[in-house]
């Protein structure tokens, strides 16, 4: 029962996460380009700024959808696939 209702609540964070339109976009972006920093992402994603993707990549990521590495003062997120595969099949389409 517990176990059921942490997939509960992880399914709910991350279908939260989602619900907004530049975090499909983000989500999809990293599913084509793994390992891109901040920077790169908002390069590709025009008339985003640089402290709404912020927010944007530290929801994702505390969802658990999205994986971050740290390099120097470099962040590069990649999608979780694993968790995709699970709540959102269709970004790995």
């Amino acid at each position: 029962m517990a176990e059921e209702n942490a997939e509960l609540r992880q399914a709910v964070k991350v279908y939260k996460a989602l619900g907004e339109p530049t975090r499909i976009k983000i989500a999809l972006l990293l599913t084509e380009e793994q390992n891109l920093c901040c920077s790169d992402i908002s390069g590709k994603l025009e008339s985003v700024a640089g402290s709404t993707l912020s927010h944007h990549l530290k929801q994702l990521t505390e969802c658990g959808l999205l994986n971050m590495r740290k390099d120097g003062t470099y962040i590069y997120y990649s999608v979780n696939r694993e968790l995709a595969e699970k709540y959102a099949p269709y970004l790995l389409e």
